[in-house]
């Protein structure tokens, strides 16, 4: 069977794309991709990815424009989906996923019109403009965080089930600043650092680029030693070494560390679209997984404390028993079943 997967711009969207080409490949399928120039996509999979071809089509956002720049922004798009046309019949493509995010626009609308079925993931609890106006013409949709989904669970890489674990005591923690840097995150953990040193705990820093001069002084001016990164690509080895995290709210890294086992600290991240991140996090709340905290001048505080009252075996247990294992793989099955 031949497949597009199509969206990014992000890394959250991008690695669903990779979960799925990852599935879809073992299942003996021949997977394109259609993402955009812009954001991260080029990263993820210009030079090394288990796709057969990878194609960038120049587009941006649409609904962060204004003026004259939406409408330039959709000329774009609209040039795209000729293009993306194009490539849908060069490539024989029998099925589309998208996994949303403004680069799945050109291949998604391209389906629609070359009667190609569009398969849709939603990766937030907060359901992204494109997929909600996408949605009614999708063969299928799928979310997390739907109990009525047909497949339940997010797609993770295989990597992060095969080493998940059961947490039972805090002997190191990883703060999650991403590739750009969470500055909320990078202070607390500057903020707390001598304390948790002072326990034994071992400390793990993902600090970002933007921010990894900074947060590396401080840490040489405090005298503690840690593990130390401005982006690094081994995070599943290091999600597996942690106990405990601290995160923003993203989809992606939220269902990461739940496949893993790994309870989470989460920051959410308050600008995101729709306040995604806090909805992502509250999920995960509810169903007594974890905790989250609104950035704030409290949340020093309000971390201690639910240090001093850890409940790691528990949340971690519960974590497993939620997640659920080979998600990608249902999902690449289930296309062939529908068509």
């Amino acid at each position: 069977m031949k497949l597009c997967i199509t969206g990014g711009g992000t890394g959250g969207h991008l690695m669903i794309a990779e979960a799925l080409v990852e599935a879809a490949v073992k299942e003996g399928n021949e997977v394109i991709f259609i993402g955009s120039t812009k954001g991260q996509d080029r990263k993820y999979f210009q030079e090394r990815s288990n796709f057969s071809y990878v194609y960038f089509l120049e587009t941006t956002g649409v609904v962060n424009q204004k003026g004259l720049g939406k409408i330039k922004a959709l000329y774009r798009v609209f040039r795209a989906f000729l293009q993306a046309r194009k490539l849908l019949k060069k490539h024989k493509i029998k099925a589309v996923y998208s996994v949303g995010g403004f680069s799945a626009a050109p291949a998604s609308l391209a389906a629609l019109s070359s009667f190609i079925p569009l398969f849709i993931h939603e990766q937030n609890a907060v359901a992204g403009r494109l997929n909600s106006l996408l949605k009614p013409f999708a063969k299928s949709f799928l979310s997390a965080y739907d109990a009525d989904a047909s497949i339940q669970g997010y797609p993770t890489k295989e990597i992060f089930t095969k080493t998940a674990r059961v947490r039972e005591s805090l002997e190191c923690i990883i703060f999650l600043g991403g590739s750009h840097g969470a500055r909320a995150i990078n202070d607390l953990a500057l903020s707390v650092a001598k304390q948790l040193d002072s326990k034994g705990i071992k400390i793990i820093h993902q600090a970002g680029e933007a921010d990894f001069t900074r947060v590396e002084e401080s840490y040489k001016e405090i005298g503690v030693e840690v593990e130390l990164y401005a982006f690094t690509k081994e995070l599943p080895a290091l999600i597996e070494k942690a106990d405990l995290a601290v995160s923003r709210a993203g989809a992606s890294t939220l269902w990461e560390l739940t496949a893993n086992g790994c309870p989470a600290f989460y920051i959410p991240y308050p600008y995101a679209a729709g306040d995604h991140q806090f909805f992502n996090a509250s999920f995960i709340v509810e169903h007594n997984m974890g905790w989250c905290e609104r950035e704030g001048l409290e949340l020093e505080q309000n971390f201690l404390a639910v240090l001093d009252d850890l409940d790691l075996k528990s949340k971690s247990e519960k974590l497993l028993t939620y997640s659920q294992k080979d998600v990608a793989t249902k999902m690449i099955q289930a296309i062939g079943k529908t068509l």
